[in-house]
């Protein structure tokens, strides 16, 4: 049996990908703020074991814990993989970072990089004996990589998420059964945060026009075949060959 968590799964790509993970031979945790009812649904038809967790990772510093405490209760010797996929993600109010109020931007460091730094952590403390094959998938983006004028919290944590991967990557080489790690770009995706960012004020988003036109011009992935090839990627034989790549690249 393979086990899978995800955060972010109530909507855009992380619920995409949880549909789509669903299946007989499969445990599935997911955190989001609103258990989805069609996950339960789904999982109920297929004989999937679905475990959903109503959290806000704005808020809810205690995940890690609860996450490290879940998975000290499971038979590790069942699974043959462990999986982690840190998916959730905020972008903010887009704009001049001193626009931004604290709380703010305190709130997208925390969805976007606290978050994934302590599930990650919790995770491999947990699951450091298994025999099962471990693996972490934390969603980046191209904002890491390419400063955008507005995003300064989006970007500074995606770039922090490439750099984390990086580090940890090289930590688990000099452990026993070390898991693979890596940090994915899932390319421009047709999401709501794709909406609220055609939305936006020009005034503080100079690359709005870019956006509206990605849309327009269909260059937006649709979500579903954009969960599917985040997936593909996480079952390649050299996931984790490179700790941080671009499934655009695949």
């Amino acid at each position: 049996m393979d086990l899978y968590i995800i955060t972010g799964a109530s909507r855009g790509l992380g619920r995409a990908m949880a549909q789509q993970l669903i299946a007989r031979d499969r445990t599935l945790l997911t955190v989001a703020r609103h258990p989805d009812r069609s996950l339960e649904e789904l999982a109920a038809a297929a004989g999937a074991h679905l475990t959903q967790w109503a959290l806000d990772l704005t808020h809810d510093v205690g995940v890690a814990a609860r996450l490290e405490a879940w998975l000290h209760q499971q038979a590790s010797r069942k699974h043959a993989t462990a999986t982690l996929i840190n998916n959730a993600g905020l972008l903010g109010r887009v704009g001049p970072v001193d626009a931004m109020e604290a709380e703010e931007l305190a709130a997208v460091l925390r969805v976007d990089l606290e978050a994934p730094l302590v599930l990650t952590a919790a995770f491999l403390r947990a699951t450091r004996h298994w025999q099962a094959q471990r693996r972490v998938l934390n969603i980046s983006s191209g904002a890491g990589r390419r400063a955008i004028a507005g995003w300064a919290a989006y970007c500074a944590a995606k770039a922090g998420i490439d750099h984390f991967t990086r580090v940890a990557a090289q930590d688990e080489k000099l452990r026993p059964n070390p898991a693979q790690i890596v940090s994915l770009a899932p390319g421009v995706i047709d999401t709501d945060m794709q909406a609220a960012l055609r939305a936006s004020d020009a005034s503080g988003f100079p690359d709005l026009p870019r956006f509206v036109e990605l849309k327009e011009s269909g260059q937006l992935a649709d979500v579903n075949s954009a969960a599917a090839r985040c997936l593909a990627y996480l079952s390649r034989p050299d996931f984790g060959a490179n700790p941080v790549a671009d499934v655009r690249d695949a």
